[in-house]
């Protein structure tokens, strides 16, 4: 059987392993002080890769925690993608050179196409695309904003500029455990031949085993887990089972 990747994720602001509900920065939940102990505590128990997000980045527009980023990938020996605030090749290029194995586009896709797929060809698979969905469309800015594109359109023609890989996640879903919505997920899949990793919504190890299911004939490939993990509805070492 096809395996799924499980893949924890490491959301930091202020120093900090936070989550947001829905990406709303008001509605905060701290879970650890730690990062680098975080990070090393989910490669330690057999997790194949992390998903670390600068929060304050996203808002920002460029990587804030550089140095916290570069600190939580030399303390473990796993590949770790990095996201938030990768608006230029500069970002992409800072955060490659900090030991990033991939890095995740999203804002800069929206507003300069261009950019982005000069960012594409440039890096090849170093370099994925966050399609962050809310009410149908692709939001941007650390989800504080909806550009007026459909979520499918953008995400073909992201794929036909040299998008290797997708990283879906459902806003709306977003820090609920609420479960996965599997049809705007099961579209994407249809729509689109690169690899899919989703995010947004876990709710417990039945998602992941449904998920697996679904990647048997799709180009899902992976799925990121935060507050489930974190508020213990999924074992540490879930990813274990479905790997």
């Amino acid at each position: 059987m096809k395996p799924l990747e499980v893949i924890p994720a490491i959301d930091l602001r202020g120093g900090y392993a936070v989550r947001l509900l829905q990406g709303d920065y008001a509605q905060e939940t701290r879970y650890h002080d730690d990062p680098v102990a975080l990070a090393q505590h989910w490669a330690q128990r057999g997790a194949p890769r992390l998903h670390l997000v600068d929060l304050d980045g996203a808002r920002a527009g460029y990587p804030v925690q550089l140095e916290l980023i570069r600190r939580v990938i030399r303390a473990v020996d796993i590949p770790v993608q990095v996201g938030g605030g990768v608006r230029s090749d500069d970002a992409v290029r800072m955060l490659l050179q900090a030991g990033a194995d991939r890095v995740i586009v999203g804002t800069l896709a929206v507003d300069q196409p261009d950019a982005a797929e000069a960012i594409f060809r440039k890096y090849g698979a170093q370099v994925a695309l966050a399609l962050d969905v809310k009410s149908g469309r692709a939001a941007t800015a650390g989800w504080q904003s909806v550009s007026a594109t459909p979520y499918l359109q953008f995400a073909q023609e992201m794929a036909r500029r040299g998008a290797q890989r997708i990283i879906f996640t459902q806003v709306e879903r977003d820090g609920t455990l609420q479960g996965v919505a599997f049809e705007p997920l099961i579209d994407l899949l249809r729509a689109v031949s690169v690899p899919v990793i989703a995010s947004g919504g876990v709710r417990d190890a039945g998602d992941l085993t449904a998920l697996r299911a679904l990647a048997q004939s799709t180009p899902l490939e992976g799925v990121i887990v935060g507050k489930a993990l974190y508020e213990g509805a999924l074992g540490d070492d879930c990813w274990q089972a479905f790997g």
